[in-house]
């Protein structure tokens, strides 16, 4: 199993930066890929960034150019530059990965989500 432990949520005026992170802990043998998604009420939970264990990255078009997925040495860790926020970029974000571990092979987690409100 594999436990996902984010933080860095909170208010920021517009055009402001926030910066995420996620931790996933646990029985790993290796993580495939991590990611941040996002859900706003009323809406479908939608992605943000995504990283591969290779350093590939993907964007959703709304956030190419403000947004930067990273990890850190150890691999277990996933952040989420935000830059130059907007109202809209408010929402619960959630961080995701896609985990092998040694006592359940592949699975897929979800932290508990941190929110992120953009308002003046």
């Amino acid at each position: 199993q594999a436990q996902l432990v984010e933080s860095g949520g909170g208010l920021v005026q517009p055009g402001g930066s926030l910066r995420l992170s996620c931790t996933v802990s646990g029985s790993i043998y290796s993580i495939n890929r991590m990611g941040w998604y996002r859900q706003a009420p009323g809406k479908q939970r939608e992605l943000v960034a995504a990283i591969s264990e290779g350093g590939n990255t993907v964007y959703a078009d709304s956030v190419k150019g403000r947004f930067t997925i990273s990890t850190d040495n150890t691999k277990n860790t996933v952040h989420l530059q935000m830059n130059s926020l907007k109202p809209e970029d408010t929402a619960v974000y959630f961080c995701n990965a896609d985990v092998i571990s040694w006592v359940d092979g592949q699975g897929d987690y979800w932290g508990q989500g941190t929110q992120v409100t953009v308002s003046s």
